[in-house]
């Protein structure tokens, strides 16, 4: 890639990967509605780091951007794994809010005030709230208006939002789940409070090739939006985070989102959507509860009205749970203790990779010219997921994990 500007003797000159992978998040955000200027973006390796460095930033009262008094770090739980490492990094101390009982990746909204509330009692003040709009924990994307009263909740108190949008684009229904982000809202309504929201975004699991990590940020195009930008990029500059030119370069074609890659989400989408979906029915069958799952590869399944059975299995916590499932199916099952749920609770999160890596070869459609075993291959748009050879197969081993688990277990 190169730039259409020129040097002082007419020249083109080399764009760098940073570059490239900026100006193309500021393409791909205005294509959701929120209007960006590459001086908003900030990128790095991945999603994590760009937190870390927010965090950093925002809680260590720069020359620009005053914290005073700035203490913990609110998250959803249960919340994804690498939130609460990069906020106890930093010295700083996660408080975990329950989530409510319509969707996961935000705390219910009353909770939130009253967590606050009892922090401030404690001495403590809570200068930050990291969410997600379209949750990898519980598969769930929040509900405009649920967004909106947490987003006004946390504004009010003070918080800066942190919205995690890496799932965004893995809605199972696009035209039934509308997912939205909190800077497109307080955007598009000329909120007060516009300039509270950063927006983070992994482009792994949609956008880029298997094995290539890269993560962009997106700041208020408001004189405190642009001061933490300019601290973020002085954490990144420092921990010398520069994304390297291959991932550069696919990260910045990515974003562009060309109609192949359009395909193979879509693909994607209907396969883990469909999947996610009898897996669910599975979950539902022995009486379990389970939010529905509307985006990403997961689902989070609460098995504690089993104690009792599960108590003679010799299962009694989270790590007990995940540890007979994964004995059982493969690595495809996480206890809730690794998402800042309470670790004696019995709840766990189960991928539907469950079922898409028990496919067999002939499952999959290779576009022409596509290696075997290079991954990104697409499902036979003809073909019913849950008929693909492996996927019955694999299903039934799940249905029939779950069922000696929960078996004899009234409630």
């Amino acid at each position: 890639m190169r730039r259409t500007d020129q040097g002082p003797e007419g020249e083109e000159t080399p764009r760098t990967p940073a570059e490239a992978t900026r100006e193309a998040a500021c393409a791909y955000w205005h294509r959701r509605g929120m209007p960006t200027e590459p001086s908003q973006v900030a990128v790095a390796p991945g999603a994590p780091l760009l937190l870390l460095a927010v965090l950093a930033a925002a809680g260590g009262g720069g020359p620009r951007v005053s914290r005073a008094g700035w203490g913990s770090v609110l998250l959803p739980r249960p919340c994804s794994a690498w939130y609460a490492p990069q906020v106890r990094l930093l010295g700083r101390v996660p408080r975990g809010v329950p989530v409510p009982a319509e969707c996961g990746g935000v705390p219910d909204p009353f909770v939130l005030l009253e967590t606050v509330r009892r922090a401030r009692e404690e001495g403590d003040e809570p200068g930050m709230l990291v969410l997600s709009v379209a949750d990898d924990v519980t598969g769930t994307a929040v509900p405009p208006e649920l967004l909106h009263e947490v987003c006004e909740a946390a504004t009010d108190e003070g918080l800066l939002v942190v919205s995690d949008e890496t799932w965004r684009d893995t809605s199972h229904r696009p035209h039934d789940t509308v997912t939205v982000s909190p800077a497109e809202m307080l955007d598009a309504s000329r909120h007060a409070d516009a300039d509270s929201v950063v927006v983070l975004a992994g482009l792994g699991p949609a956008l880029l090739p298997p094995g290539l990590h890269a993560g962009i940020a997106r700041f208020p195009r408001t004189g405190r939006g642009h001061a933490l930008g300019e601290e973020v990029r002085e954490v990144l500059a420092a921990l010398h985070t520069d994304l390297s030119d291959p991932v550069g370069t696919a990260a910045a074609e990515a974003l562009t989102e060309p109609e192949p890659l359009r395909a193979r989400r879509a693909s994607a989408a209907r396969l883990h959507g469909t999947f996610a979906a009898a897996l669910h029915r599975a979950v539902l069958g022995v009486g379990a509860p389970c939010r529905p799952p509307h985006v990403g590869r997961q689902l989070y399944i609460d098995l504690e009205q089993f104690r009792p059975r599960l108590a003679v299995l010799g299962i009694t916590d989270a790590a007990g749970l995940e540890a007979e499932l994964v004995r059982r199916l493969g690595p495809y099952a996480a206890g809730g203790h690794r998402f800042g749920d309470d670790p004696h609770a019995l709840r766990v999160r189960l991928t539907t990779d469950v079922l898409a890596h028990a496919l067999t070869d002939a499952a999959w459609a290779r576009p022409a010219g596509h290696a075997a075993g290079a991954g990104r291959a697409m499902v036979p748009e003809d073909r019913n997921p849950l008929e693909l050879p492996g996927a019955a197969e694999a299903l039934t081993a799940v249905q029939s994990a779950l069922a000696d688990l929960t078996d004899g277990s009234s409630h």
